[in-house]
């Protein structure tokens, strides 16, 4: 078998963050043919000898796994399984030991689909990489077998002490904070770490079914759940991630789910961020708040965050980005408390969490996002959308804007900018906007809006939405 061939008529491509498809088409020959070719670029820039795997708690995930593993052995190259985990929890790790990693994970989608990140040594491939896996060319043999994977459990303590370091045991002491696990592969970490905290911790919510949790598109269930969990147990504070453990969902004392690039900015703030690297999609808020020297707009996934931060990095100390997701993105060693925290270039669920959860020791979390602009922002999906549905619709708001707002019923406003970085994100003349675009990992297209009232938010969102299924 050759990977280029195997690899071009999988039907699976990369998206946002990792290659992406449905789990029928990640059959064991398309696992070891990505495998291969990540082997082959790796190679041209050092010598190999082992690579780190960690799979979600799909149900497909570890037998993926098992034939990443039988290139890699076929490869000359020794595997180290460390199982289910959080995907920052192994770029971490890998990190530390210098050596590159794939992690098994589809993030937040469907069950029926998963998914592999790759990272070098030194982090994400970027996406010129991805499209030299695509177009490599080597030639490999399926096995009679897949390999049994041994667990090396060293990763957990690496993460948690990760941050733990940075507080006091006592810190959050007297904190009633509530773990939605659901299926998170995090879900034996997290309430470690608020525990050697000093919180008490009440775990929610664990389940055997794998339930894709997005974290741009909160379900009105897990709205409800969190506003009862917070009643119920008196919570400070309500903590969960998306599938992998790579997205943060934190609640405040209310029960009311933050959004992820507001996370991010009361998140950076506290970590006294020089300059930040969003994506496009974030809320205007970051730019309004004056907090950064620097804000840089980039496209939406990590890595045009990532490749942002890099060139950050030459001009500023401290750096960051974040996403809407949620996604934070460490892109400089920085001190904190007196502590040395290590830059982790990925999307991580818990610094953000953490740091904003101690930030709210004498204020609750919602008195602290008083300090903001008032800017509010609401997002939602239509799935199951095909790709050429997408793309019609983006042109048609492209090429005739005025027209396509008429026919989504939004009457008696102009269109101030069309911004063309990812989508189509059109800014109207009372300042809302409205923000189109496909996903790249599923036939979704998703809708971003931002108004100064969040009931208006959030009608821009649910009337686009619903009057986009008939056009």
């Amino acid at each position: 078998m050759n990977t280029i061939h195997v690899i071009s008529n999988s039907g699976i491509v990369f998206g946002t963050s990792g290659a992406r498809g449905l789990v029928k088409d990640f059959t064991p020959a398309v696992c070891m043919a990505f495998t291969h070719a990540f082997v082959n670029l790796l190679k041209k820039e050092s010598s190999l000898t082992t690579v780190a795997l960690g799979i979600d708690n799909r149900p497909s995930s570890y037998s993926m796994a098992q034939a990443c593993a039988a290139a890699l052995y076929e490869s000359g190259i020794e595997p180290i399984f460390y199982g289910v985990l959080p995907t920052p929890a192994l770029a971490l790790v890998a990190r530390k030991n210098k050596i590159p990693c794939i992690m098994v994970t589809g993030s937040h989608i469907p069950f029926d689909r998963n998914g592999l990140k790759f990272y070098k040594k030194d982090g994400e491939i970027t996406k010129l990489d991805e499209i030299e896996i695509t177009k490599a060319s080597v030639d490999f043999n399926m096995p009679a077998t897949l390999p049994k994977l041994e667990l090396c459990s060293d990763a957990e303590a690496i993460y948690i002490e990760r941050y733990t370091s940075l507080f006091n045991s006592d810190l959050l002491s007297g904190k009633r904070i509530g773990i939605y696990e659901h299926s998170s592969a995090g879900r034996e970490i997290y309430h470690k770490i608020f525990t050697a905290l000093g919180a008490e911790v009440i775990r929610l919510a664990r389940s055997d079914e794998f339930v894709p949790i997005d974290t741009e598109a909160v379900t009105e269930e897990d709205k409800s759940k969190a506003l009862q969990w917070s009643k119920e147990h008196h919570l400070d504070a309500i903590f969960s991630t998306d599938g992998d453990g790579d997205r943060p969902m934190l609640a405040d004392e209310k029960g009311e789910w933050l959004r992820g690039d507001i996370l991010g900015l009361l998140c950076s703030r506290e970590l006294h961020i020089e300059a930040v690297a969003i994506p496009v999609s974030c809320n205007t808020a970051v730019q309004k708040s004056n907090f950064f020297k620097r804000v840089e707009l980039t496209r939406i996934g990590s890595p045009y965050v990532i490749d942002a931060l890099s060139k950050l990095q030459s001009k500023f100390v401290n750096v960051a980005g974040f996403e809407a997701n949620g996604g934070y993105l460490l892109g400089s060693n920085i001190t904190y408390n007196n502590v040395t925290v290590d830059s982790l270039p990925t999307r991580d669920a818990v610094l953000p969490a953490v740091i904003v959860i101690a930030a709210a020791q004498h204020r609750s979390i919602s008195e602290l996002i008083l300090d903001l602009p008032e800017r509010y922002t609401h997002s939602d999906r239509l799935q199951n959308f095909p790709q050429s549905n997408s793309s019609r619709i983006l042109q048609e708001a492209l090429v005739l804007p005025e027209v396509f707002i008429r026919r989504l019923g939004i009457n008696g406003r102009n269109i101030q900018n069309v911004d063309q970085t990812d989508g189509v994100r059109l800014t109207l003349d009372d300042g809302s906007i409205i923000h189109l675009r496909p996903s790249g990992n599923a036939p979704e297209l998703r809708c971003y809006a931002e108004s100064s009232s969040s009931l208006h938010a959030r009608k821009l969102v649910d009337q686009v939405l619903g009057n986009i299924k008939y056009l």
